[in-house]
């Protein structure tokens, strides 16, 4: 009821009040008049406290002829007209009724406890109160003083916010009001328990969430104003006196209030958590603005930090050794790390850290809250790595200055609670382990006794060390000098003993046991998680319990139930809908093979792990019972909401590493499996068919669309370089997970190698952008082992993660050809955006050399204005977002990139130039017929790049310095590299192919370049063909490995280096020079280039192939034409064959029914005359051995003879069957046994080449007998044969030209087709021939050596091929045959054949005791050596 209604006046009604009030006026008289009728009144009537609440309502807008100047002297002449009757001063008897009001409005909530915040009556009749008190203020009728003490004078203390009011309204500060309370811990004690509730009235209802937070802000204002008072201000504050005091315990009880609930986050409900949540804006630095003293805020949050710091120090080292790995940044409850992150704001690394290093030095620590606070700062500050590499290194100085384990201890502490938050954002402990002892420059290397206090502190850490850090111990030793090395092995011993205790398995962990080569496989841990996959798969397909894992709970009890168990029952969030896992587990918990104590123990664990995440910072109840990828999710949700929001950046770090454990949990791995895991060992991918488990595939899928989300959202609002540093953090993080990096890179090469041209617009930038963040954490990317199918380059090395790159954009199609050029110009862009205000060196630091070297080589190509000189209009500023435009014509992109002016300088730098030899590989990569060129496109474009561009370029920016013959010589090495990296077995013969574009080129300058050799004058030996000197260096070069490898090596080169010469012009072969006054030809190059390499590629042993020997033959009429007399220069290079060469002419004889219609054909183009002397020979010789086979007809034989064998053997191959007769050998006239030797000769080559290489076609059992057939004519005749198999001695030259026709691995099996000839061995040659033991026994040994060496021997017979006789089977089966040979034919060998066999015995007796021993004791004369039983051959 309003005061008016209580007086002897009518109420007021709008229509009818100006009339009623002038009747009214006239009986009263006067103002005056009413006023004192009123006090009159109210004298009867009276009640203060109702007149001081409702006395607002009275106040009338002013301008009414001074009504309100009228209203506020009533109240006041009331107060003094009751202050005078009661004698008491009006501003004390006003306080008084204040009071009695503001405790009446307290006082009037129906709740039966205290709380904080008023209701909205008790809000409203306080404001009434609160405008009368400033009437009364303005009037000098009240008394503050007094007030403030009757406030605490009152039954209850007050609600906090009617203080507040008081405070913000200006009616009575707090500072005031806490100045004259009587008791100051009772204040502090009512405050904080105010303070209490207010933040849990905050988290329980959200109207009042607003109010409470002004209301908080204000008072901690108040707080820090007084509490952390500075000089300067001690003046103006100096009448208070209990304040500082009140305002800093309150500070510090509020915190201890958080801190006690941070060792039991467990324990309290979420309800209390998010109260403390609510406090600890007070450490918003935003609350303060400049109501604060800068460095009353700084000494707050140092203040506050130091007390963290040093909260409740209980724990010892031995603890925190054992324990640190449960106060990660993850980990540790959130309260804390909110409040680390909120100190940070306010505190840069450096001060954060420099106040930990001091409180370290001076204080008893916490050292749960002290690791926390490094894992919060290494996560949350990108700069604190190195401040604490600093750090770390200052803490050791001192450790070994004074020999103090205090400091040692610390700076292990901290190296390894910073590494647990992954490489990311702190190198592996193992790193720093070895950067910090490993070497002779550590602190430990000054002397014994630095050495000594070393493993001193090691080995006091032994009895609390985890296995991961004992391993890194042992495999990565502290450096010591080889005298005190005892010192080293005490300790490792002490550790090895560590590790038996803790069941790590240490058998196969050497010394010094390279950590970067140990496989995974091999830990225990990481074996029962496969183990464990495995099984589920199984499970989860038959729906029962493998056999293997009921067996191994049987016969392998120990590993089932220390390894295989703790790995199945790894403690998680259950579904409410089991899973396979869980109804694994429950399949085995019902066939009795899981311990009922392990069971209760997993599943108290789960039922922790979901109360866990059920108390998580800001997630709702629902979200914690989902699965790891389903959290994983939310995560990445989460954080694109801070990305997107430049005000929210400093709360990414702190997500991405939430992130990262969830990303942990989802893998499956412990950090403290990994921990001495190899971090650089390669990572191999199958980038034919990268197989990705469907698991991990989900994962890297989720992870890649949350940045290509994350950079477009970001987009939209900030170009790159305003995005802050949000994308580079997540990736890094994603970098510290080394076991995600096998999927992360198997599944970028699936989209970017096989999917690529399918990407849209949007795929391609936020991958591209992902790639250069890759490289920007390369330092934690170990190299790549990239294995390819079937026609594909095989890298001879692993590769970094930015040749990677190049591997996967390749260019072939015009598809490809898109993709690339969209790909690497988005990539480019995108750095050159990101990082623009990077300096010139650091840019070249961080850009991948592939993607600039595919741009040089991709823009030229597809842009013809690229292919000019730029003009300086044309270096334009780069704009993101025309670049980043979907739209936007890539090859305008491109053009607009090459334009710029920027990266025109980086494309001087040496590292980004792309070489000649570069250019030409990823050319002869393109399929001609899918081009993104035409025919004639391409040739403009080829003549451009070599004619006009790398051929005048010089040597240094990868050109050719004008030099045809340094252009020709990168061509073919280039060719020959890129053709010896394709599998010539899978090849299609697209591939096979050489480009002819490329050739085309090739064969120009060649053809250049012979017209320019003609012209010069000298000698033959004058000058080297530079062709072959190409070839033979590449020859020279090859180191590949094994022996095997070297071999297959070097037989594929010489296949490529034949076709490379078959691809030239034939002239090419043969070089000419002047000689006197005549032109010779000169083909002393080739000759010794077929002599000591190409013979070794022809499967017919004795005979080049038809297409190098037509070409020789068609080059060598060709080049006859420089000459005065070409018969005469052809006659002579055929000649010097007999001597210099023969295996051109066996060639000419295998290949002459098609040789001879090209050459005559081209010597009747060329000359029109009769054919040439000796190419006229070579014709008759065929034509004598073709009469020979039809008819019999005996000529004479050539001269050598063995050219008329050679085509006699070819024609009668050719005829085979029937050439191959008993009859024909005997229709050879006398003094033909050289022929029938030399046809011995190339019959056991075709015996060899059978065996060797059966896809020829040779029938090894035809030649077998052919070879047997010839062999019985030569006993016949009595011809001397064996030397044929003897390389040594005098004797045996005039077989020299045939066995140096022969290719090497042909020469190296003639002992094989000598023994193959055992069959028709009889005794009379034995006695005859005195150098057959010599050569037998030669043969027998050079068996011996090439089976103990595993080279050449060919194994049994292959499909379709007719099987050998046991005793030329298996290589043992021969050796053995050839073995019982000797040991029978021994004993029926004259003395004189005992005399050639004294340099073969040493090596007989190595290799064969027992048949040196029979050697010996029949080589001595009086030993009987005629045996009654007849010889056994075979």
């Amino acid at each position: 009821m309003r005061v008016w209604l209580r007086l002897p006046l009518p109420c007021r009604n709008p229509n009818f009040s100006a009339g009623r009030a002038r009747k009214r006026k006239n009986a009263f008289g006067s103002g005056a008049e009413l006023q004192e009728a009123a006090l009159r009144l109210l004298d009867h009537h009276q009640n203060l406290n109702d007149l001081l609440l409702e006395v607002e309502d009275s106040v009338k807008p002013a301008g009414q002829d001074g009504t309100e100047h009228q209203e506020e002297s009533f109240i006041v002449s009331v107060l003094q007209e009751q202050a005078s009757r009661l004698g008491v001063p009006t501003a004390i008897l006003a306080a008084r009724n204040a009071v009695t009001n503001i405790e009446r409005i307290c006082q009037a909530s129906a709740s039966p406890s205290q709380v904080p915040l008023l209701n909205l009556d008790q809000r409203k009749r306080l404001s009434c109160l609160l405008q009368t008190v400033k009437d009364l203020l303005a009037n000098n009728v009240f008394c503050r003083s007094l007030f403030c003490q009757e406030m605490w004078k009152m039954k209850e203390p007050p609600v906090l916010e009617a203080v507040w009011h008081l405070h913000r309204d200006n009616v009575v500060g707090l500072g005031e009001l806490l100045e004259s309370a009587p008791a100051g811990p009772a204040v502090v004690e009512w405050l904080c328990s105010s303070l209490c509730g207010l933040c849990q009235r905050a988290e329980e209802a959200s109207e009042d969430a607003e109010r409470a937070g002004r209301l908080l802000a204000d008072l901690a204002i108040v707080f820090l104003q007084n509490g952390f008072q500075q000089t300067s201000e001690l003046g103006r504050k100096l009448e208070f006196k209990k304040v500082p005091y009140i305002c800093h315990a309150v500070l510090q009880r509020m915190l201890t209030w958080v801190l006690d609930a941070v060792g039991k986050e467990k324990q309290e409900d979420v309800s209390t958590l998010q109260a403390m949540r609510f406090w600890l804006n007070v450490f918003s630095v935003s609350v303060y603005k400049s109501a604060v003293h800068p460095d009353s805020l700084q000494q707050f949050f140092r203040h506050t930090l130091t007390e963290v710091l040093t909260y409740n120090p209980l724990l010892k080292v031995s603890d925190a050794i054992h324990m640190q790995k449960e106060w990660s940044f993850t980990r540790t409850c959130s309260l804390l790390t909110t409040l680390y992150r909120k100190l940070f704001v306010a505190l840069s690394a450096k001060d954060s850290i420099c106040q930990l290093q001091q409180v370290l030095e001076t204080r008893e620590v916490n050292w749960q809250h002290v690791l926390s606070c490094v894992s919060t700062l290494v996560v949350c500050q990108a700069e604190a790595e190195q401040l604490f590499k600093d750090l770390l290194s200052h803490l050791l100085i001192k450790a070994f200055e004074n020999y103090d384990m205090e400091n040692m201890i610390t700076a292990f502490l901290i190296a390894r609670q910073a590494a647990l938050e992954g490489p990311a954002v702190f190198m592996p402990y193992s790193e720093w382990f070895k950067a910090s002892f490993g070497n002779a420059g550590g602190r430990h290397g000054s002397g014994k006794k630095a050495l000594v206090f070393l493993f001193e502190f090691l080995s006091e850490l032994v009895p609390f060390e985890a296995a991961p850090y004992l391993k890194v111990h042992i495999m990565y030793p502290p450096f010591v000098p080889t005298k005190h090395r005892s010192i080293l092995l005490e300790y490792i011993t002490l550790a090895k003993t560590r590790l038996a205790d803790l069941k790590v398995a240490i058998e196969d962990m050497g010394l010094y046991e390279d950590l970067s080569s140990t496989d995974e496989s091999v830990q225990p841990q990481g074996q029962a998680l496969r183990d464990v996959e495995k099984a589920l798969q199984i499970f989860e397909n038959t729906r029962k319990i493998p056999t293997s894992v009921i067996e191994a709970s049987i016969f392998r009890r120990p590993y089932y139930i220390s390894w295989f168990l703790p790995a199945l029952l790894r403690p998680r969030v259950l579904p409410k809908t089991p899973d396979v896992h869980m109804a694994f587990i429950d399949s085995l918990k019902r066939a009795d093979k899981i311990p009922s104590n392990l069971y209760s123990t997993y599943m108290q664990a789960c039922c922790a792990m979901k109360e866990k995440m059920l108390q998580d910072e800001s997630k709702v109840e629902t979200s914690h019972s989902k699965e790891p990828a389903e959290q994983l999710k939310a995560e990445l949700a989460e954080l694109r909401t801070l990305i997107v929001d430049p005000t929210k950046y400093e709360d990414v770090p702190a997500q991405i590493a939430v992130i990262s454990d969830r990303l942990a949990s989802v893998l499956g791995y412990s950090s403290e499996e990994n921990e001495a895991a190899a971090l650089n060992s390669p990572i191999p991918v199958e980038v034919s068919a990268p197989g990705l488990e469907p698991c991990h595939q989900r994962v890297v899928d989720l992870l890649l669309t949350s940045f290509c989300q994350n950079l477009i959202a970001a987009s939209y609002f900030n170009p790159p370089d305003r995005q802050g540093p949000c994308l580079s953090l997540f990736v890094k993080m994603m970098c510290g997970h080394r076991n995600l990096l096998p999927a992360l890179l198997g599944r970028l090469c699936q989209l970017i190698y096989h999917q690529g041209p399918s990407l849209n617009d949007a795929h391609v930038l936020g991958l591209a952008a992902f790639v250069i963040h890759l490289s920007e954490s390369k330092a934690l990317i170990p190299e790549v082992e990239a294995s390819f199918g079937i026609s594909q380059p095989v890298p001879e090395k692993a590769l970094s993660i930015s040749e990677y790159w190049n591997c996967l954009l390749v260019c072939r199609t015009e598809e490809s050809f898109a993709f690339c050029t969209r790909f690497c110009t988005a990539a480019v862009s995108y750095l050159m955006c990101k990082f623009s205000s990077y300096s010139h060196e650091d840019l070249c630091a961080l850009l991948p050399p592939s993607l600039v070297k595919k741009l040089q080589y991709l823009v030229p190509r597809l842009c013809l204005e690229a292919r000019g000189i730029l003009c300086e209009e044309a270096k334009t500023d780069l704009i993101w977002s025309s670049l980043s435009c979907p739209s936007l014509n890539y090859r305008r992109a491109s053009l607009c990139l090459w334009r710029q002016a920027r990266f025109q300088e980086l494309l001087k730098e040496k590292v980004f130039q792309l070489s000649f030899r570069e250019w030409l590989l990823l050319e002869l990569e393109v399929y001609p017929e899918k081009d993104i060129l035409s025919a004639s496109e391409r040739q403009d474009f080829h003549y451009w790049a070599i004619y006009q561009w790398y051929l005048p370029a010089p040597s240094a920016s990868g050109g050719c310095d004008g030099q045809l013959e340094k252009a020709c010589a990168i061509i073919i090495n280039t060719i020959l590299d890129s053709l010896q990296r394709l599998d010539l077995g899978g090849c299609g013969q697209s591939k096979m192919s050489v480009n002819p574009d490329i050739l085309c080129k090739l064969q120009e300058m060649v053809l250049e370049l012979g017209c320019r050799r003609k012209l010069l004058s000298g000698c033959l030996d004058a000058q080297r063909h530079f062709l072959f000197e190409i070839l033979q260096e590449r020859l020279k070069d090859g180191k590949h490995g094994s022996a095997l490898g070297e071999q297959l090596w070097r037989q594929q080169e010489l296949l490529l280096h034949r076709r490379i010469l078959v691809g030239l012009p034939a002239s090419a072969l043969i070089m000419t020079c002047r000689k006197g006054k005549k032109t010779m030809l000169d083909c002393e190059d080739f000759f010794h280039f077929v002599n000591s390499e190409l013979k070794n590629v022809c499967s017919r042993g004795y005979a080049l192939s038809y297409d190098i020997t037509a070409h020789f033959f068609r080059g060598l009429l060709n080049a006859s034409l420089d000459c005065e007399e070409s018969a005469e220069g052809i006659n002579g290079v055929l000649t010097a064959c007999q001597t210099k060469c023969p295996i051109v002419l066996f060639s000419a004889a295998l290949w002459w029914p098609r040789l001879e219609p090209v050459l005559c054909s081209q010597w009747k183009r060329l000359f029109g005359a009769p054919l040439a002397e000796e190419l006229e020979r070579l014709r008759g010789w065929q034509s004598w051995a073709t009469s020979f086979l039809s008819s019999g007809v005996v000529l004479p034989l050539s001269d050598p003879p063995w050219i008329s064998a050679a085509f006699l053997h070819c024609t009668i191959e050719q005829q085979s069957p029937h050439g191959r007769e008993k009859h024909t050998l005997k229709r050879l006239g006398t003094d033909t046994e050289q022929l029938l030797v030399s046809l011995l000769f190339f019959s056991l080559m075709d015996l060899i080449s059978a065996k060797i290489a059966p896809k020829e076609g040779v029938d090894s059992q035809m030649a077998l007998e052919w070879s047997l057939e010839i062999l019985q004519c030569l006993e016949e005749r009595g011809t001397s044969w064996p030397l044929l198999f003897h390389a040594g001695g005098e004797d045996s030259q005039k077989y020299g030209v045939l066995r140096g026709a022969a290719s090497d691995r042909h020469t190296r099996l003639l002992p094989l087709a000598f023994y193959s000839l055992s069959p028709r061995f009889h005794r009379e040659l034995l006695a005859r021939e005195q150098t057959f033991l010599c050569v037998a026994l030669d043969s027998y040994i050079q068996l011996l050596r090439l089976f103990v060496e595993g080279k050449d021997l060919p194994q049994c017979h292959r499909a379709g091929q007719r099987p050998d006789p046991p005793e030329h089977g298996h290589p043992l089966e021969v050796i053995s045959a050839a073995r019982r040979f000797l040991l029978g034919a021994i004993p029926r060998c004259p003395a004189q054949s005992f005399g050639n066999i004294q340099p073969l015995l040493a090596t007989c007796e190595e290799l064969d005791p027992e048949l040196a021993a029979t050697l010996l004791r029949f080589s001595r004369p009086g030993v009987a050596m005629e045996l009654d039983e007849e010889l056994l051959l075979f």
